[in-house]
């Protein structure tokens, strides 16, 4: 129990030495009174700098905090729990292929010392769509090459048509030659009968 509690007596241990000093002369009783009653009997520049400090130390352990986040959140790849999951899911699903391929070691040994010649070609694995592609329409080329040479053999030869076309531009510079000199006598006419209307209207007056 603590002495100076004043909760248990009526006068407290305090004031009893209190008392005591002001009965033998130690200290006087105006000392005494002129104690402040004021919980807060310190500066308030001290007050404030001792919030300030305490401010401080909650923003160093925040700045810690995040710090063991952000590094936390670095690491969360080879730490975290999710993470790890699926590397070891990983890890086991290539550890499953390599036990294959192990099992099966002398079947694909006699596959590749078999010679490639006239059983399967050595193209590279991404080239093969390309290739099946390819072969889809080299077959469809054969199944079809006879129709197709004979739809080109009808096609009808371009010497005549090309006769036909020269002698047709041949008409058109004719006819364009004739309008040319139609236009020309037109004109002609047009001016003699102005030089005749202007002869007329001369001798007229």
């Amino acid at each position: 129990m603590n002495p100076w509690d004043p909760v248990p007596y009526s006068v407290t241990p305090a004031a009893q030495v209190l008392a005591r000093c002001v009965a033998s002369g130690v200290s006087a009783q105006r000392d005494l009174d002129a104690v402040p009653r004021d919980t807060n009997v310190f500066s308030p520049r001290l007050i404030v700098a001792e919030q300030v400090a305490d401010l401080k130390r909650q923003f160093d352990v925040k700045n810690l905090e995040m710090e063991l986040l952000k590094l936390e959140k670095e690491s969360a790849d080879v730490t975290h729990s999710f993470f790890l999951s699926q590397r070891f899911a990983a890890l086991q699903q290539f550890t499953s292929h390599l036990q294959e391929v192990l099992r099966e070691q002398a079947s694909l040994r006699q596959r590749l010392m078999k010679p490639l010649c006239l059983q399967n070609l050595p193209i590279e694995a991404n080239l093969h769509r390309y290739v099946v592609e390819l072969i889809g329409m080299v077959m469809d080329l054969i199944e079809n090459m006879e129709s197709k040479v004979k739809i080109t053999r009808s096609f009808p030869s371009l010497g005549p048509t090309m006769t036909s076309l020269d002698n047709a531009v041949a008409q058109l510079l004719t006819q364009v030659a004739e309008v040319e000199e139609l236009a020309g006598q037109v004109l002609q006419w047009k001016d003699l009968q102005h030089h005749m209307f202007t002869t007329n209207n001369q001798t007229s007056t």
